[in-house]
Order: C-alpha cells, then structure tokens, then sequence
C-alpha cells in the first residue's frame, strides 16, 4: 500500500464510472497475464526478472507487478513502438542479443550467471552496460543504447502501465469516460486519490475508502 496514498486502490474504480467497459477489459488482460514466458526462454526470463528487479526495486509488502512477465508478453505480441533508433535492433532481436549480452558479461566478470550475482555486482554490470563500458559489441548494438531506449523505457513503462503502480502514485488510470474537471494546481476531483500530508495520513486513509 502506497505511503502516499493510504488505503488507495485504483481497482475499487472498476465498477465506477471512471471506467468504461473497455478500459475494464484492457486492466482484466493486464491483471490476469501469464507469469510464465511465452516468448523468452526460461533461462532469458530469469536474466529479465534479475535485471527488473534492479531498475524497479519493489517493497515486500504486496505483490509485485510482473514487470518481466509483460514485457515477454510484449516480444511474444511483437507489439513495436511504431518507431525505432537505426543503432538498435528490431525489439525482438534487441531483447534476446542484450539479455545474451548481459548474460555473457556477467560470465566473463565473474564466472557466474547475471542471475547468481550478489545485488551491488548486478549494479556495476548494467551501469557498465549503462555506459557502453563492456567487452562485446552485441552484434553492432551500443549497449548503451540498448539500455537507454530499450531496457530502461520498455521496465518502466510496463511498470507504470500496471495497476499496482497506479495505486503507488495515486493515478486514477485512463479518464474515460469520467475524465478530471479540476486542472488547476493542488486541486483534485472527488473521484482522484487524496495525498496524504505529513500528520494527516488517517484523513487521507478515509477519504480513499470512500472513493467510487
């Protein structure tokens, strides 16, 4: 449950009219993904999850958004950016050489999977990713590159397209067909999540219960 956002649960809007019908499909598809992958290998979808849980560091205390299961949902779809930086490889290709990247990384450094790495080894292999500071050339990619316009955007926006992510930072989700009225600076509709302000937290608590 997000500090900031005490007692918030963006599905208690599910039946509201914040969303329509479609809006429900899309977070059922998103809610009920397989956790197993489709289209990575099961050594590949360890790296994933390893490397995941680096770039989005998740508390205990709920369950984690299966960051790594969406993005292998995404190669298993084939579902593309519509655009692509001429230095990467096409998105299914760019995933596996980079995975095979960081995975032989890890080997050459340590002798050991990227997965058996302690954490602070797992930071200073992706930050040398992160700057392009690494044995191979992954078959022409900057790894660099790879990190910045593929690793990175593709963790985070699976992260913060994920319902459990939304009840974090206190997101309505799509605002259709409902939409938000007050635009203006500290101001928030009745059916928007309450910030909690340092003393106040039980106020904020109460008025995200009472949310529909």
């Amino acid at each position: 449950m997000s500090a900031r956002f005490p007692g918030y649960d963006v599905l208690a809007k599910r039946n509201s009219p914040s969303w329509n019908p479609k809006t429900r499909q899309v977070i059922d598809r998103h809610i009920a993904l397989p956790r197993e992958p489709r289209f990575l290998s099961p050594e590949e979808f360890r790296t994933l999850e390893a490397v995941c849980e680096r770039i989005v560091p998740q508390p205990a205390d709920r369950a984690p958004v299966p960051v790594a299961a969406m993005i292998d949902t995404q190669l298993f779809d084939d579902k593309r950016d519509g655009y692509r930086d001429h230095r990467l490889l096409p998105l299914r290709k760019a995933w596996r050489q980079g995975l095979a990247g960081i995975e032989a990384e890890a080997r050459r450094r340590h002798n050991i999977g990227f997965v058996e790495l302690e954490g602070a080894e797992r930071d200073a292999l992706l930050r040398a990713v992160q700057d392009g500071k690494i044995a191979d050339n992954w078959g022409g990619m900057p790894a660099d590159v790879f990190f910045a316009k593929r690793l990175l955007f593709d963790i985070v926006t699976q992260y913060y397209g994920h319902p459990t992510a939304w009840s974090e930072i206190g997101f309505g989700g799509p605002a259709s067909p409902r939409g938000y009225v007050r635009m203006d600076f500290d101001r928030r509709d009745p059916w928007e999540a309450a910030e909690a302000k340092p003393g106040d937290e039980a106020a904020a608590r109460k008025a995200n219960a009472q949310l529909s």
